[in-house]
Parts: structure tokens; sequence; C-alpha cells
């Protein structure tokens, strides 16, 4: 008997190599609600949240997983207002989860490419995983109830829960572009495409494409960006062709806007004064057009990711990266004017509510008057660090107009030795003060742009 069992002893325990075992995965569904209740929970932005929990599902399962908590953040006022009607009473706070789960298979149901029967059971099955399997007959219900009722749910939703958005939100839009509203809204609630900044230095726009091409990805030229590519379908950045080899970037066309406005009117010292995550920054150097550039941000982990990159695109211009608040020059700046200073100044994010859906959940009303003072604060703090004859392009991803012509007319109207210059382009419109582009707008996010010059 000892020798039998010896024989039968796992390699590992008789000094061999035993099998490595796959590590037990999440059930996609699952990890989407254990990610959801954390965002709703405030314990960070998707993009946080979404790359560890990516790790802890099957690789096949990683696209569905964000598919779904972009979709819920994207649609969540709605599947409220979808769900309340079918629940008999409202759930306790400690089955959050259930009701995730269930706005979950709504939203699989309502705007997802899943056969109806497929979402409910795979749906229903997730409570015995949340430990909760008294619930099965409870969210199998509401589903199938929704499947006999959607349309006349969809006809009862209020104005705010249909388009899926706040109502301050809303109203702010409203205010702002009366005439403009509606199709800003049914922008924020479509999927932007995966836009790609391809580096000169690797290849040119028609090499790049070919190159994808062969690669069976396909995709289209940017009207307005001169590196941009739009890929037809998404795909993580590791299949793209070079993207090791600093090739390619992610980066909305809009955001590409910013360098070559002023290269086209400065040259000399460059100073990208919120520089994270650091696309400008990237996109500056590529462009090889300034002797030196300071990239500064407060977060050094965020410029840490900037260094990583700079490395990964091979880039041999001069960059000095600096972590410092940009609000507080005495302890970071050395007294040499700037021929150029770019502010991407920290706003709303209204224009890349696509992007980003779960700015609808993160940001309150009573975060903008915060955002346009820091704003005013930082063209206060950066302007006498420009060279007269200098340009400051400002810039933020926003559609409101107290964060853009509002905040420039003010700082214009301070006697300060600013000037308004056009940006003459064919993109956006053309406001009063700067250029607006709208979300969706030549396939780009919303983003604002105004030109400062500053006098003798």
């Amino acid at each position: 008997m000892a020798n039998s069992t010896n024989k039968n002893r796992s390699p590992s325990r008789s000094g061999g190599h035993s099998a490595k075992r796959a590590p037990t995965r999440k059930d996609v569904r699952a990890a989407a609600v254990e990610l959801l209740v954390q965002l709703e929970h405030g314990s960070g932005s998707l993009t946080r949240l979404m790359p560890p929990a990516q790790q802890q599902v099957a690789e096949a399962d990683r696209a569905l997983l964000q598919a779904l908590c972009y979709g819920y953040a994207r649609w969540r006022d709605q599947l409220d207002g979808l769900l309340e009607p079918l629940l008999k009473k409202p759930l306790k706070n400690k089955d959050q989860d259930l009701v995730i789960l269930m706005q979950l298979g709504i939203l699989q149901l309502e705007h997802m490419r899943i056969a109806d029967h497929a979402a409910v059971d795979t749906t229903v099955k997730v409570t015995s995983k949340l430990g909760k399997p008294w619930a099965k007959g409870l969210v199998n219900g509401v589903l199938r109830t929704y499947q006999r009722e959607q349309d006349k749910l969809k006809a009862s939703l209020n104005e705010y829960d249909a388009l899926s958005h706040p109502m301050w939100l809303l109203e702010l839009l409203k205010e702002d572009w009366p005439e403009q509203w509606p199709s800003i809204v049914d922008a924020a609630n479509t999927q932007a495409p995966m836009t790609l900044r391809v580096n000169p230095h690797y290849a040119s726009v028609d090499e790049y494409q070919a190159q994808m091409s062969k690669q069976d990805m396909s995709s289209s030229v940017s009207e307005h960006a001169v590196q941009a590519l739009m890929a037809t379908q998404a795909t993580a950045v590791e299949r793209l062709p070079g993207f090791a080899q600093g090739g390619v970037s992610v980066q909305d066309g809009a955001a590409q806007l910013a360098a070559p406005i002023l290269a086209q009117r400065s040259s000399g010292r460059l100073l990208d004064a919120c520089a994270a995550p650091g696309g400008k920054t990237l996109h500056a150097l590529e462009l090889n057009h300034w002797q030196h550039i300071v990239a500064l941000d407060k977060h050094k982990e965020r410029l840490d990711r900037v260094q990583e990159n700079i490395d990964r695109l091979q880039l041999s211009g001069t960059a000095e990266l600096v972590v410092a608040d940009a609000n507080e020059p005495s302890q970071w700046w050395d007294g040499k004017l700037f021929d150029a200073i770019l502010l991407d100044a920290p706003c709303s994010g209204t224009g890349v509510i696509r992007r980003h859906p779960d700015i609808k959940l993160l940001r309150r009303e009573s975060d903008i008057a915060a955002l346009v003072k820091q704003q005013s604060n930082l063209l206060a703090a950066l302007w006498p660090l420009l060279k007269p004859g200098g340009f400051l392009l400002y810039a933020t991803c926003s559609i409101l107009k107290c964060e853009n012509e509002q905040q420039i007319a003010e700082f214009l109207a301070q006697g300060n030795g600013s000037l308004h210059r056009a940006i003459d382009e064919s993109w956006g419109e053309t406001r009063k003060i700067g250029r607006q582009i709208m979300p969706g707008q030549h396939a780009m996010d919303g983003f604002f742009y105004a030109l400062l010059e500053k006098t003798a």
C-alpha cells in the first residue's frame, strides 16, 4: 500500500515539476457587477477600475466586460427608469449588486447584440455567483416582463431618463446650445471611434494604413488631423502594427490639433502646463519643432507614464518632465520665458462623454464653478511666463461656455496685454472667441481652442 501511495503522489511532492494550473477566472457578468458597484460607490473611474478587472476574467471576455461597463455608464439613467416600474418595491441597499445586475440584463436586451435568451439566462445565473441564489426568480421575472413590455416602458420614460443625461447637465446644454443640444446628446450616447496618431518618424499615414490593411484592420483618414487614422473596429493596442516600436499612439483627432496650432506660430521653448497623460507633449515631440519642451504635471506617476511613452516612441526631441503644480511657478520655473504655452486646462469633460460615459455618473453640477475658478487661476499664474509676442493656446475638452469662450472673454478684459487671435481653420465652429468642436463633429471629440498673443 505504501508503494502504491508513493506512485500516486503528485509530481510536485516527489520532486518533479507540476503542471501549472490555469488561474480561476471570474464570470464576466459577475465581474461587471463588482466593478460597477465600486464605480457607484465613488471608488474610481472606469479608466482606473477597468484594467485590473479585465485581468480577472478570461482574455476572450475582456472586450465584453468593457462593453457591459461602458454601456451601463452610458445608459445608467435610462436603465434606472426602465427598471423601477418592474420592481414591486425597492431593494435594500445591501442588494445594490442585484439592481445593477438587472440593469445589465436590460442593457443587453436593449442596446447590445446579444440574443435575448442568452442575455436573460446568463444574467439569471449570476445571482448564484453573487451569493444570492434566492434572487433567481426575481431577476428572471423582471427580465421576462421587460421583454413583453419594453415598448410601453420606454414610452413612459421622462426626458432625462430617456436621453440618459443628468438633469443639471441637460439643462446647461439647452441653455448654451438651444439648437444643437439634441445632436450633442445623441453624440454623447454613441460610442467613440478608436483614433490613432501615426508617428511620422515611423511611417507616413498612407504607409501605416497599408500596414493595418495587411493585418485585416480597416481604417479611414481624418479630414483635419493630418496624422490621424480612425480604426473601423477598436482593437487592443498590442495588436496594432508597430505599436511596441513607437509607430502609433491612441489619441482623438481633436486633441491632435493642439500642437500644430502652436507650431504654425512659434518655435523655441514650449510649456505643456498640464501635460499628463501626455498625448499633446508626445505629439509636439513628434513634430520635432521646438528646441525645448517642458512637460509639467503635479502627479509623478502620470508623468512616469509619459516618460514610458517617450521611450516607446523613440523620440529624440528634448523634453523636460517636471513634477510640480502649474499654479505655483515660484516652485519650479527657472525664470526663462516661454515662446509658447499650451494650457490644456482641467475641465468638466463634457465634450468627451462619448469616450468616457462615466463622466455622467461622476461629475456633479457643483464641480463646474470650482473648475472655472481653477482655469482662471491657471491662466493668471502662467501668463507672466510667456514672452512678449508669444502665444498661449487654451484648450478644454468641454462644451460648456462658462469654461470656454466666457472664461477667455473675462481673461481678455483684465487689461493684461492679451490679444485674441483667430484660429483660421475649417474644423469646428467659429465663435466670437475661439473655435468649438462639437462631440462627433468630424468624427472628433468635443474640444474648445482659444489662441492668445502677448503684446510687447
